[in-house]
C-alpha cells in the first residue's frame, strides 16, 4: 500500500471522526483494495468489496465527505473486513517484513 492510501484509511478510522476525507482519495483507496465501483442513481455509487456491497454518495458541495459519511464508510469497510491494523499486517507480509 502506498503511504497515501494508508493515510486515507487512517483518516477514515480515526477517532474523532475526520471530515477532511476527499472523494478522489476514497475512490483511489477503494480501487486499490480491489473494489468494483459502479455508478448507481444520481450521485450514488455501488461498491462491491470482498463480496460485501454498499453504496456511497459523491459529496454534493465540494469533494469532502462529511462526518456522517465518513462514519458510514468506516462501518462499510469494517463489514467488508478492512481495518487499519489488518491492512498494516497485509502490507508488512507483502513486503516480507517480520
Amino acid at each position: 500500500m502506498s503511504h497515501k492510501h494508508r493515510n486515507v484509511l487512517q483518516a477514515i478510522f480515526h477517532d474523532p471522526v475526520s471530515s477532511n476525507v476527499q472523494w478522489r482519495e476514497v475512490e483511489s483507496l477503494l480501487h486499490h483494495l480491489g473494489a468494483a465501483i459502479e455508478p448507481s442513481h444520481g450521485a450514488r455509487f455501488r461498491v462491491t468489496l470482498n463480496r460485501h456491497e454498499f453504496f456511497v454518495r459523491h459529496p454534493h458541495h465540494g469533494n469532502e465527505f462529511g462526518k456522517p459519511e465518513v462514519k458510514y464508510l468506516r462501518e462499510c469497510l469494517a463489514a467488508a473486513g478492512i481495518t487499519l491494523s489488518g491492512y498494516d499486517e497485509q502490507d508488512k507480509a507483502g513486503r516480507g517484513d517480520e
